[in-house]
């Protein structure tokens, strides 16, 4: 399989790329894997392979157990990048759908940000109020500004060091806090960056990435058309239809 353009500015720009995934959502992770067909790469459990998803058996603090086993996974992906000495990382979430026009977006957005000096990268995220209008390709987020989803972040090896040593910490903390304890991981990226003003930290314009309509783990209490099996299988198409209008 030969990478397209925007699938080799991934592999030039981030040298590992995990997907955080339970192993038990095989629909989740067909819709990854068709994502990056798309862009002519594949799982090769090396440069780009699943992070099978922690699931904790109680919430241990957060809002959720999804919460926690979805911080727990970022963290564990961090750590790992670090432990095998990597300089970049891309972190995607099993949920992440590419725009349909990532092939025109995606390389030129790389390349700027290349030229600049970074250690977090949103390709996808949603902004408090509206973001700025811009006609640039990458928007510098201020330290202060709360930033939701993680579906698709990048860091540098500074980025990953410092977003370790933050989470190790709020793991630490009881909940409420005032320094920061358990919470969703977005959250927690958030306060990383104004406890860390020196993580400079770029979104992209437009989002390369939004995240898929699909029944999730993170939020207890799922929708009663997700419990009952019929209805989750009309619930999923019906969510696949709304992701292609946005998405390829």
């Amino acid at each position: 399989m030969v990478p397209t353009r925007a699938g080799q500015a991934l592999l030039d720009r981030f040298e590992r790329i995990r997907i955080i995934s339970l192993p038990s959502r095989n629909d989740r992770r067909r819709d990854v894997v068709r994502q990056l067909r798309r862009l002519g790469l594949q799982i090769d459990g090396d440069r780009i392979a699943f992070h099978d998803a922690t699931r904790p058996a109680e919430p241990g603090g957060f809002p959720t157990i999804g919460a926690r086993g979805c911080f727990l996974s970022h963290l564990e992906v961090l750590e790992d990048a670090l432990q095998a000495g990597a300089r970049t990382v891309l972190i995607m979430e099993d949920d992440a759908d590419l725009v349909r026009d990532v092939e025109t977006h995606l390389p030129p957005m790389l390349e700027d940000l290349a030229r600049r000096e970074w250690s977090i990268f949103y390709g996808g995220y949603h902004w408090p109020d509206a973001p700025p209008s811009s006609t640039a390709m990458l928007l510098q987020a201020e330290p202060s500004t709360g930033l939701q989803n993680a579906h698709f972040m990048a860091f540098t090896r500074k980025g990953a060091e410092r977003a370790v040593a933050f989470l190790r910490q709020v793991l630490t903390r009881p909940p409420g806090d005032p320094d920061g304890g358990p919470m969703h991981v977005d959250g927690a990226y958030s306060w990383l960056r104004r406890v860390h003003p020196e993580l400079t930290t770029w979104l992209a314009l437009p989002e390369i990435a939004f995240q898929r309509r699909s029944r999730t783990d993170i939020h207890e209490g799922a929708l009663f058309y997700d419990r009952v099996p019929g209805l989750r299988m009309v619930a999923g198409i019906a969510r696949k239809l709304v992701g292609r209008r946005r998405g390829g």
